[in-house]
């Protein structure tokens, strides 16, 4: 998971307590106590773009707080809160039934019904009690709110205004409700009388504006529920999503759990409501973050292609123009992190946008690569490749700093993020000393993701005919591939360094991040059984997945961010590269092991947990403060079920590779649909054969895993051509 700006290591803080609801959609998100009301102080509140719009949120019946008796969530941005009035003095039971049905998106709305299950008439005074202190995300979640002074409240009519300016920004909050309320500075109040065996509905509305705009509302008091537009979109976002049925009944609700959040963590642009983003994860991290939005979308291609045009467009157009020292913006660079709170001074360079990623770049033309391969959207795919090719001069002009092949890293003010691949935290990157690297910094998996970028880029070439571009790419990619091995690998360690320091030296400490470079196909055939055989090994895979760091290494520590750990992206990847060369037993294995991992949380795999022994504690230990629900968590068993059925289209040269490698516990094996080059395919998988129907005319399948590194090039594309397109 990746970090915010000014990020200086570790977890964010504080965490979200226990007893702790959240609820998600898009920007938008509620943290609120189980009987659903938002107290002062502490990490809870209504956010909306980064911005905490209620800091109060509290029901009380007659000056008492509720009694709560039960929640439900049957949606990721809906809350069912079941309480009651405490009973009257004298009396043993309640007679009055509150329930608070809560709906999030662009604000909040919410129906407070009050039944009276008694006798006698109920006379009842409703209050609701409201506060917006407009703090910003960074200021929550360092526990660093300050006061604000000017905050404005005005009462009128039937709602409350809060309203807040900080320089040239602004931001306001409208609180509405129906049943003629009285209205004071901080309080809606109602005065319902109940006849016997009667109810009482009141309708409130949080509505949020920023700098003077009002924000469109999702929800309508008196409109259908199921006709807002997050209701539309999930029953769209239900209908595309395959269907998985497997005697493992616990691996199909969590492949359910994982696309109902992925569904929820959706960003729509409003100009273009068919293009949308995927944020990081809630809490803290609903918004746009380049490296966790291509990763995620390249998981989920099968599932939703829509997602991953959605976030290369938007990278493509908050792509770098400029130096910006603050922000780390280059020309060509793909941007690590959008924010929009009014707190972003407290960000890298007083800004929305920081580009201090090293990865982002040629993610970003990988993805667009496994578009083209997967025969999705070519007319859009052709439009941005002008942008991969912005993205590769970055690499080749920036990336590569002093000109020696590698790309690395370093911030550019003490101000930016101190390690800027996937592991941020400011001890991620160590020798086996446990001594930390120098920067200039050259991760392993970044060479991987050059080289795949590479190669990407010259299969466009060679699809459009242009065979001198072809040749140039793939030669770099050569040249590359040879350099990596010769400098990466330690023949006395079996295994490929993290790293290479300021000093050019390999950093050995034995960490998770090769397993990437399998993934991409940049480790030579010779060395990938040693990598394998250290990746699976007790120093590092843990029965519930493969540590960030061995255990015998100086830093590790199990309960770490990143120093011995268990992320299941992290595990997806390399899970696809074990696949890739060839590993099935290891592949299925890793797979396995997070499936088993993320039935242990309910079905829920969390951003990462404690990288103990499966033999020392049967279930995984949690993490505290990990994001959950998580993008890349989320997408991870969708993807390890996709490396376990061999799937790999190369749709340009009408191609489907297919040799499914799941293991006996999970057949019989359904999935339906499974979408490839707009047709919907079916896949059975049985323990003595399987069938694929649906397959595009034009497509031909081979009915066996497609040769890892050296796939036979179509006859069409040139006798003795070389395979420049990366498997994955």
């Amino acid at each position: 998971m990746t970090e915010a700006w000014g990020y200086s290591g570790g977890p964010p803080s504080p965490a979200v307590g226990a007893g702790t609801v959240t609820l998600v959609e898009g920007v938008t998100f509620c943290i609120c106590d189980s009987g659903g009301d938002i107290g002062p102080g502490g990490e809870r509140g209504l956010f909306y773009r980064d911005t905490r719009f209620l800091s109060r949120f509290e029901l009380e019946i007659d000056s008492q707080p509720l009694d709560s008796l039960t929640l439900a969530c049957p949606t990721r941005y809906t809350g069912i809160f079941i309480g009651r009035r405490p009973p009257r003095a004298g009396v043993a039971d309640s007679t009055l039934l509150v329930v608070r049905r809560r709906y999030v998106g662009n604000g909040m709305m919410e129906e407070i019904t009050l039944r009276n299950l008694g006798r006698e008439t109920a006379g009842v005074i409703v209050s609701l009690t409201v506060d917006a202190d407009f703090a910003g995300l960074f200021e929550v979640k360092e526990d660093r709110v300050r006061a604000r002074e000017g905050a404005v409240h005005v009462a009128g009519g039937s709602a409350l205004r809060l309203s807040y300016r900080h320089g040239s920004g602004s931001r306001a909050v409208t609180v509405a409700g129906t049943g003629e309320p009285t209205v004071t500075g901080q309080q809606l109040i109602w005065q319902p009388v109940l006849a016997p065996r009667s109810e009482w509905t009141a309708t409130v509305q949080v509505l949020p504006a920023v700098d003077g705009t009002d924000v469109p509302p999702r929800y309508r008091p008196g409109l259908p529920v199921e006709a807002s537009g997050p209701a539309t979109r999930l029953a769209e976002w239900r209908r595309v999503t395959p269907a998985v049925s497997t005697p493992d009944e616990r691996l199909t609700a969590m492949l359910a759990v994982s696309t109902e959040d992925l569904g929820a963590l959706r960003i729509f642009d409003g100009d273009r409501p068919d293009r949308n983003v995927v944020a990081a994860g809630a809490p803290w991290f609903m918004t746009l973050f380049g490296r966790d939005a291509l990763l995620t979308s390249w998981m989920l291609l099968p599932l939703d292609h829509t997602l991953a045009l959605g976030t290369l467009h938007t990278l493509a157009r908050l792509q770098g123009t400029k130096v910006d020292l603050l922000t780390e913006e280059e020309p060509g660079k793909i941007l690590h992190e959008v924010r929009s709170g009014l707190d972003s001074g407290y960000a890298l360079g007083s800004g929305d946008v920081y580009y201090g990623s090293v990865d982002a770049t040629p993610l970003f033309v990988m993805l667009l690569g496994e578009l083209r391969r997967w025969g999705l959207a070519r007319v859009e795919v052709d439009a941005l490749l002008p942008h991969a090719d912005r993205a590769l001069a970055w690499i080749e002009q920036y990336g590569d700093r002093d000109g020696d092949g590698f790309v690395e890293y370093q911030r550019a003010t003490d101000r930016g993020l101190a390690n800027q691949g996937w592991k941020d935290s400011f001890d991620a990157i160590s020798f086996a000393t446990g001594t930390l690297a120098e920067p200039p910094i050259a991760l392993a998996e970044v060479q991987g993701y050059v080289y795949a970028a590479y190669l990407a880029r010259a299969h466009f070439a060679r699809e459009a005919g242009d065979e001198d571009t072809a040749q140039h790419w793939a030669g770099k990619a050569d040249v590359l591939k040879r350099r990596f091995n010769d400098v990466f690998w330690l023949p006395d360690r079996g295994y490929y360094a993290l790293a290479l320091d300021r000093d050019k030296r390999p950093v050995d400490g034995l960490a998770s991040n090769m397993g990437h470079c399998l993934w991409t196909g940049i480790v030579d055939e010779d060395k990938a059984d040693a990598v394998a055989e250290h990746l699976l090994g007790p120093g590092m895979f843990t029965g519930f997945g493969v540590r960030t760091l061995a255990e015998s290494m100086t830093a590790y520590n199990p309960m770490s961010y990143h120093n011995g750990s268990v992320w299941p992206h992290d595990n997806a990847i390399i899970a696809a590269g074990l696949m890739r060369y060839g590993a099935v037993a290891g592949a299925q294995r890793v797979a396995t092991a997070v499936f088993d991992a993320g039935q242990m949380f309910g079905g829920r795999l969390p951003e990462l947990f404690c990288g103990f022994d499966r033999a020392e504690f049967a279930e995984p230990v949690p993490y505290p403060t990990a994001c959950s629900p998580q993008a890349w968590a989320a997408a991870a068993p969708l993807y390890l079920l996709r490396t376990l059925l061999r799937f790999d289209p190369w749709i340009p040269f009408g191609r489907l590779w297919c040799a499914p490698a799941v293991p006996e516990r999970y057949l019989p094996l359904r999935i339906s649909p499974v979408h490839l080059a707009g047709a919907a395919l079916t896949l059975d998988v049985r323990s003595d054969d399987w069938t694929l129907t649906g397959l595009p005319d034009g497509v031909e399948l081979h009915r066996k895993p497609r040769r890892p590194l050296t796939a036979a090039t179509p006859p069409h594309v040139g006798t003795g051509a070389k395979s420049i397109l990366p498997q994955m």
